[in-house]
């Protein structure tokens, strides 16, 4: 996953670059995390480090691989419904098997993307018309927020207070 930040370049340069910075940033908040304290509930909901990226590997296939690509659901590399379910993490998945899932869903997020002009549109049930340019937006704005409640987790864990 590139991690080399642009400053300058064409605006989907930019918006690309802005995006795999926070997909880096939100690997970074589990990288180096036994599985046990990968897992760990420090909130009542759901969200645990892993958690955060499996659930950030299912929103790219949502927005990319179902609906820009109009695949069906068993035609995706792994859970692409919009519910709780993308929170969950198999007893079996290790931080390194979530790291590579999400890796493989940007991967091919980047490539279904590539397809589409940032002006292209398509329209979307619960958001209305939709551009790729606003799609990759959002994704930014996800993956920023959830690198943030990794950020805040990984604190707790790192440093647990006394």
């Amino acid at each position: 996953m590139t991690t080399n930040r642009i400053t300058t370049g064409t605006e989907r340069q930019l918006i690309e670059s802005t995006l795999d910075h926070n997909r880096a940033a939100l690997i970074a908040t589990v990288r180096g995390l036994s599985d046990t304290d990968a897992r760990r509930r420090l909130v009542a909901s759901l969200t645990t480090p892993i958690s955060l990226l499996k659930h950030a590997a299912a929103a790219e296939r949502i927005w990319f691989q179902r609906f820009w690509a109009g695949l069906d659901e068993s035609e995706c590399d792994g859970y692409s419904k919009r519910d709780e379910g993308t929170f969950t993490v198999a007893a079996h998945e290790s931080v390194a098997d979530v790291i590579a899932e999400f890796e493989r869903a940007s991967q091919r997020s980047r490539e279904i993307a590539a397809r589409f002009d940032l002006d292209d549109t398509k329209h979307n049930p619960r958001e209305g018309t939709v551009s790729m340019r606003w799609t990759l937006l959002a994704m930014i704005e996800e993956f920023a927020r959830h690198a943030g409640h990794g950020d805040i987790l990984r604190e707790q864990i790192d440093h647990p207070a006394a």
